[in-house]
């Protein structure tokens, strides 16, 4: 069985933790860092698995993922760097912080994965971008996905694709919670109670995306089905294109790129 470290966890990194463990992988081969007794005894009684220091986490691990905030990562590559074995692979889930980081604090010859999560994984519908180091090998890559892909979908992409999958699916939760605000609000202004608007607007959000994903259709052809010339949803639709919708979540898409890589340096 695969020994798995994880150096913190957090809610992204307990739900991957949580994620591989309902997938079979046995507790007492997952070690977790944690400094807090409060929060390490939590896990323990949680999940069953080992908490220790960063050092004992990491020693004789196959799988050793970073989960730390990404201004917490060179302090703990410090930490363990000698610690680590030469066959591990090390995946960091740490926003931004580039495999060349890594490798240039980790021994010679180390795989590095780095994977960009977003919040869905909580409900096990997650997306994640993975990218190789220049160590790794293409079945450690797969041997990622696979771990990953237990709290939801995984994609392979070059590094320098890492900002715009950010862009996209890392901060895209945020953008589908804004349009449902904005549904909301608005059904709220035409009449209806916001408890009601919030479930009308939520269920045809979960709806939507369902057919979108199971149809295989195009999300163009699929709105056209909706919209009958001159009809209520051609109104909404035009009021939006009159009121540049379109053109300003491309921008803002564009925008979260480009800040992702002036935050990445």
């Amino acid at each position: 069985m695969t020994t798995i470290a994880f150096l913190g966890a957090g809610v992204m990194g307990e739900t991957i933790l949580a994620a591989i463990l309902r997938a079979g992988q046995a507790p007492g081969d997952v070690r977790v860092a944690e400094k807090s007794p409060d929060r390490a005894e939590a896990l323990r009684s949680a999940h069953g698995v080992t908490v220790t220091d960063a050092r004992s986490a990491v020693e004789g691990a196959d799988v050793v993922v970073v989960a730390v905030k990404p201004q917490d990562v060179p302090a703990v590559l410090a930490d363990v760097a000698d610690a680590v074995s030469p066959s591990s692979t090390v995946v960091s889930i740490a926003a931004g912080v580039r495999t060349a980081t890594f490798e240039a604090a980790l021994p010679a010859g180390t795989a590095v994965v780095r994977a960009m999560p977003n919040t869905p994984a909580l409900v096990g519908q997650g997306m994640f971008g993975i990218s190789a180091g220049s160590s790794c090998t293409r079945e450690q890559v797969e041997a990622v996905a696979a771990l990953l892909g237990t709290a939801g979908e995984v994609v392979v992409v070059d590094e320098s694709l890492q900002d715009a999958v950010t862009a996209v699916s890392g901060s895209g939760p945020a953008y589908v919670f804004y349009l449902v605000e904005q549904m909301i609000a608005g059904g709220v202004e035409a009449g209806l109670d916001e408890a009601t608007a919030r479930v009308l607007a939520t269920r045809t959000l979960v709806g939507a995306a369902t057919l979108l994903d199971r149809s295989g259709d195009e999300p163009a052809e699929l709105r056209r089905r909706v919209t009958s010339p001159g009809g209520t949803t051609a109104a909404a639709i035009a009021t939006f294109d009159e009121s540049g919708v379109a053109a300003g979540l491309r921008a803002g898409v564009v925008a979260a790129a480009r800040r992702s890589a002036e935050l990445s340096g």
